[in-house]
């Protein structure tokens, strides 16, 4: 004759199968967020953030500052606002004058 579980072996036992579909759950979730996230990486990358078109990567004094090809922003990446801070007055015409028209 099969013996039935008591009412407390039910409940860790479901307890214990939540627990494992919570976890396989939140693991897709993270591979899917990781998924997600190069997806974004790869059409964003090098993009304007103002206008979407490519930018260009200019280097200069170790600063590698981005131009818009199209609206000709300029964005600087983490760290970068620093060293342009840094820059003596004359270092920092010139660092413009790379980017003027004229």
């Amino acid at each position: 004759m099969p013996v039935k579980p008591s009412e407390t072996e039910e409940e860790f036992f479901a307890r214990k199968e939540y627990e494992r579909l919570r976890k396989s759950q939140e693991n897709s979730q993270k591979n899917l967020a990781a998924d997600q996230r190069i997806k974004e990486k790869e059409l964003h990358y090098m993009k304007c953030p103002k206008c979407g078109m490519n930018l260009v990567e200019i280097d200069y004094k170790k600063i590698k500052v981005d131009k818009c090809s199209e609206c000709e922003g300029i964005w600087l990446d983490a760290g970068e606002m620093e060293m342009v801070g840094q820059m003596d007055k004359g270092g920092l015409d010139k660092l413009f004058s790379v980017f003027s028209r004229g």
